[in-house]
């Protein structure tokens, strides 16, 4: 666990609530333990309001809707998973057998929940104040992106409406690839329009491939 510790920047004073935000339902069932769900509770509200606190605090010229839209894009499955990639949470979580047979330590929503009971753990080892350190630091640089980019139509939803233009048409993105490791790996996803293939994007998230397969099919038809 000290290499985790390293990671993330935080040292636990009690190394049973560590081991409690790293300890997935199956587990805690399989052992007769108590599992992280409380602490991803109460975490996901202290995300909720500190990413708030800073949005508001470092981003004055957004509105009201523009903040809540940098938020609810930073503070989701795909953002938090990118947090427990770079940590390697995988290599410490507690899965039980069934989620081990099931590669559990790949899963977005396992990774993305273990982001959020960290994040309670460690408020309650310390206080909100390293709570809110360990959020900034993992999660300025998304906020900073989503901030510029706040009110602009995404990728998809603009070759969505280009391809429809003349009528409704079937676009389909598809997983056909992934490379890396688990704890670091990159998805493959091609788009297509009624079955005929447009271009191929990836990243470390399904959205991320998508979202950089609509933006070449979209270079694509310009």
């Amino acid at each position: 666990m000290e290499e985790l510790e390293k990671s993330i920047g935080y040292t636990f004073q009690n190394k049973a609530l560590l081991k409690k935000a790293l300890t997935h339902k199956s587990y805690a069932y399989d052992h007769q333990v108590e599992s992280n769900e409380k602490l991803e509770f109460l975490g996901d509200s202290i995300l909720e309001f500190l990413s708030s606190k800073y949005i508001y605090s470092h981003y004055p010229q957004l509105k009201e809707g523009e903040m809540t839209k940098v938020r609810a894009e930073v503070v989701c499955e795909d953002s938090l998973f990118l947090v427990a990639q770079k940590h390697h949470f995988s290599d410490f979580l507690y899965l039980g057998k069934s989620e081990t047979l099931s590669h559990g330590k790949t899963k977005p929503a396992i990774l993305a929940d273990s982001v959020e009971a960290m994040i309670a753990a460690i408020y309650f080892d310390s206080n909100l104040e390293e709570a809110e350190k360990f959020i900034v630091t993992n999660l300025k640089d998304a906020i900073e992106t989503s901030s510029r980019h706040v009110g602009m139509k995404d990728h998809k939803t603009v070759l969505q409406e280009k391809l429809q233009e003349n009528g409704n048409v079937h676009i389909q993105y598809e997983v056909i690839q992934t490379k890396g490791p688990d704890h670091d790996k990159i998805f493959i996803v091609q788009v297509s329009c009624n079955g005929k293939k447009l271009s191929i994007g990836e990243g470390r998230t399904k959205k991320q491939a998508e979202m950089q397969a609509a933006q070449k099919a979209l270079e694509n038809m310009e």
